[in-house]
């Protein structure tokens, strides 16, 4: 993830997308108030039918931040009979799955951003980014249509989750474009003939428990990753010494059921692996275990210096839902010089990684959507380490700082949350944020900071957790001048260690000073839902503070 310094200043055509689905998340956030139907009758003369329908569009439309798109959208889409609050939802999701595919199929690039390699990168990027923008909606649409309306509020939380999804998506898909190297100052998106080739609309999801657990967590595979690995029984085994089925962990891949309902177990025999990974949006339920996490590494060196967008660069890359990873180690090798270079990225919902380490140096964890939880794992980087826009745990937890170049200073996280409604950030407790032994002597001429603020509504919580010496008395830095300052969330609450003094912290509107029970928001019982979800695996969990 770069600064956006130099960012130019792209005329994006697809960004009423983005506009589109942030409405849908207001509408949705309306149709919870409200708690569903409105039963008034919508008979009487045409002129009254035409006021009432325009009467329930504005009530829908209200709260959201796009008022204006969202009253004109509803209101060509609806005609003058639709009244009911939970039927204009849906046809907003209709609206917007419609304008995305739209958007991409129809608007034409300028002729010169072939003649780019980042900007050729950052469009395929965008092909795969709005199929999983397109994927989530319908996901979050087909639960809508299956609710019944006194059970809105028991979804609520996976809606916002997908919905959220769909916005990083699109924002992940515009940031493709920042520095890139191109001479145009506009960019339209569109000219991908292959989405439209594709069934954007598919119905083939994961079926889900009335508690919102997966149907595979059931009876003794509830409880997977608390056995031991010398007793798990894989489905494949991964060796470099050919012990095992393959030899590499790319190979296993073509061995994962698509959209399976089962946990699918790969054990990766110790070794370092030289090799990218990833497992797709279809590759569900996953089990990664491997012999520890110092033992057992994936390692690469894709890096945005050789010409790789940030979000390729991922040594492993994960989308499927509830991935499962034990024991095991992610690396990305690029070094300081090299800027991004993602170690691990992490779509996965309902993920869970557990005595596992990320090594890198700047952006080494991409936690990039929906919900993630990390319990006893180690992540080391020197800037943005841990990023991106999920709503994600981290407990028990190290975050190592390394030694950076000699002209940068060292950051923590930056988290993206784009809109206010987005339901995510990220969230440290009772982890330990330290030095590692090369950078220990610099710490002090090498500055480093808590986080900053990627994005607009940016909020990172840190919580009953050791911070040492290296953190500068300010904790916190900003991304550019006071952008996002004020609309920011930043939180330290019951922290120990000498870097943990708030005397001198930032005085910014955005720093909270968070009571122990407003804290309790942000556990992983309530932050993540955990308690429906994660216990069942059997990963050691604190629900709350």
């Amino acid at each position: 993830m770069g600064d956006s310094g130099n960012k130019k200043k792209f005329a994006v055509i697809g960004i009423s997308s983005l506009i589109l689905v942030a409405m849908v998340v207001g509408a949705v956030v309306t149709l919870n108030r409200r708690g569903g139907s409105d039963d008034q009758a919508s008979g009487g003369d045409g002129g009254a039918e035409v006021h009432s329908s325009m009467k329930a569009i504005e009530a829908i439309c209200q709260p959201t931040d796009y008022k204006k798109t969202c009253v004109e959208s509803l209101s060509t889409a609806a005609g003058a009979n639709t009244t009911d609050p939970k039927e204009l939802v849906r046809i907003a999701f209709n609206v917007t799955m419609k304008h995305l595919g739209e958007a991409i199929k129809h608007s034409k690039l300028i002729s010169d951003v072939e003649k780019d390699p980042m900007n050729q990168q950052a469009l395929e990027n965008c092909r795969e980014l709005v199929e999983y923008s397109i994927n989530d909606l319908k996901q979050s649409f087909d639960q809508l249509g299956d609710l019944e309306i006194t059970k809105v509020d028991d979804a609520f939380n996976e809606l916002k989750i997908w919905l959220s999804a769909a916005i990083t998506y699109e924002e992940t898909c515009l940031d493709g474009f920042i520095n890139s190297t191109g001479t145009a100052d506009h960019i339209r998106l569109g000219t991908i003939p292959s989405l439209s080739q594709r069934r954007l609309l598919s119905s083939d999801l994961p079926d889900l428990h009335s508690d919102g657990l997966p149907t595979w967590a059931t009876g003794a595979q509830r409880r997977l990753l608390a056995i031991p690995t010398n007793k798990l029984k894989p489905n494949v085994v991964v060796a470099k010494d050919g012990s095992g089925k393959y030899k590499t962990l790319k190979q296993a891949l073509k061995d994962i059921p698509l959209k399976g309902t089962q946990p699918f177990v790969i054990y990766v025999k110790a070794g370092i692996y030289k090799e990218n990974v990833e497992f797709t949006k279809a590759m569900t339920h996953v089990v990664l275990v491997g012999d520890g996490p110092t033992k057992t590494k994936i390692t690469g060196n894709k890096n945005y210096v050789d010409g790789i967008s940030t979000f390729k660069t991922a040594t492993v890359a994960v989308m499927g839902e509830g991935f499962m990873a034990k024991d095991i180690g992610f690396e990305n090798s690029a070094g300081a010089s090299k800027h991004q270079a993602v170690a691990l990225r992490v779509g996965s919902e309902k993920s869970i990684f557990h005595n596992c380490q990320m090594d890198g140096y700047q952006d080494t964890l991409y936690a990039h959507t929906n919900r993630q939880f990390y319990r006893d794992c180690t992540i080391s980087g020197t800037i943005d380490f841990i990023f991106g826009d999920a709503a994600v745990v981290f407990q028990n937890c190290k975050m190592v700082v390394r030694k950076p170049m000699d002209n940068q200073q060292c950051i923590v996280t930056a988290q993206g949350r784009k809109d206010k409604n987005q339901p995510t950030g990220i969230v440290l407790q009772n982890c330990v944020i330290t030095t590692d032994p090369a950078y220990f002597p610099l710490r002090q001429k090498l500055k480093s900071y808590l986080g900053r603020p990627w994005k607009q509504f940016s909020r990172t919580i840190i919580m009953q957790s050791h911070i040492d010496d290296l953190i500068q008395p300010e904790g916190w830095l900003p991304w550019m001048g006071t952008f996002a300052l004020d609309t920011l969330t930043y939180a330290e609450v019951n922290n120990k260690g000498p870097g943990s003094n708030m005397a001198k912290r930032v005085k910014w509107k955005g720093v909270k000073n968070l009571s122990a029970e407003q804290a309790t928001m942000y556990t992983a019982g309530r932050f993540l839902q955990g308690d429906s979800w994660i216990p069942a695996t059997g990963v050691p969990y604190n629900s709350g503070m």
